[in-house]
Order: C-alpha cells, then sequence, then structure tokens
C-alpha cells in the first residue's frame, strides 16, 4: 500500500513543484537547474561511492562487518538513482541521501528493524538474531545439520614459521628480496 502510496504522491508533488518553480522562475532556468543537479549528483555519487567502495574493501579486509559499508553502498546507489529522476522533490531526497550522517541515521533505523535469520562466509553459517558481527548467533559448519551448541571446541592444528635470518638465502619456493 505505501509503495502504491509513492508511486501516486512522487509524481504528482513533482508536477506541482515543476508548476510552481517554472512559474516563479520562467522554463529555462528550471530545465538548466534539472539538470544542473543531475550533472552535480552524478559527480557526488562518484566521490561518495569511492569512499563507500573504500570502506567496504577494509571491513574485507579486517574481516569486520560488512553490513554498514554494503548499506551506505546501496544508498548511494538509490541516491544516484533520485538524482538523475527529473525533479525537485526526488532531487531534495538524493542529496540528503548524499550527506554521510542522514546514511548513518537510516542505517541505524534501518538495522533496528531488520533481523538476520542467517549469514554465510566462507563455508560456516552463523544463525541468530541481530545484525552479523555483533555477537549474536553461534558458528555452526554448513555441513553439519545439528543446531548449535554453547562450547563447541574447534580443532585445528599450527606450525610455527620463524623469520629469515638477514644473511640466509630464500628456499627457492619464493623469489628473493631485489
Amino acid at each position: 500500500m505505501y509503495l502504491f502510496l509513492a508511486f501516486l504522491m512522487v509524481p504528482l508533488i513533482e508536477i506541482g513543484l515543476f508548476i510552481q518553480v517554472g512559474g516563479a522562475i520562467g522554463l529555462w532556468p528550471t530545465l538548466a537547474i534539472v539538470v544542473l543537479t543531475a550533472v552535480l549528483g552524478t559527480t557526488l555519487v562518484r566521490s561518495q561511492g569511492r569512499l563507500a567502495l573504500g570502506q567496504m574493501r577494509n571491513s574485507f579486509q579486517t574481516l569486520s562487518d560488512p553490513a554498514e559499508p554494503l548499506a551506505h553502498g546501496a544508498m548511494i546507489l538509490f541516491a544516484g538513482a533520485l538524482l538523475l529522476t527529473p525533479g525537485f522533490f526526488t532531487d531534495a531526497f538524493g542529496f540528503a541521501l548524499l550527506m554521510p550522517p542522514v546514511r548513518i541515521a537510516v542505517y541505524r533505523y534501518i538495522s533496528k528493524r531488520v533481523t538476520v535469520a542467517q549469514f554465510q562466509m566462507g563455508s560456516g553459517t552463523v544463525h541468530g538474531s541481530g545484525m552479523p558481527g555483533q555477537g549474536q548467533g553461534q558458528p555452526r559448519s554448513s555441513h553439519n545439520a545439528q543446531p548449535p551448541r554453547q562450547g563447541d571446541i574447534i580443532d585445528g592444528d599450527f606450525e610455527e614459521v620463524r623469520p629469515r635470518k638477514p644473511n640466509q638465502k630464500p628456499s627457492g619456493w619464493v623469489e628473493g628480496p631485489k
């Protein structure tokens, strides 16, 4: 129902705004503003998108929760679509979504209302409620059909690797420093 109202109301609001702004400043300045906001919006989406992509890469490299950088990326993409849509109302929402404080507020609002039932990273699966990485849920192997238990033991092997001495040559498996 809300989606239907949005598809009905947004074009009506845009038409009303075009009539009001066009009547106040004229046709050509109104069209120039629409084109200018599209060009400016595209430039801002690129710069904000690069920042969000960098944050996403950082979260993958540090193996931290990528949910927030992914959400920011999605909001920037949506802002770009709004800015490319001709209109003052959609431009206002598009420019608002390009501001990091607005995106943070939207992310917090949405994350309080979303429950993650399952996510998978690598070969393990985590079940629980809440956003991934917030300590909720227990890891479980995707090959095991049993529910996770408290105090499961994870067995592993390791081998200590000692650094080479400065005068020691490479092993032959890898190239030495050039």
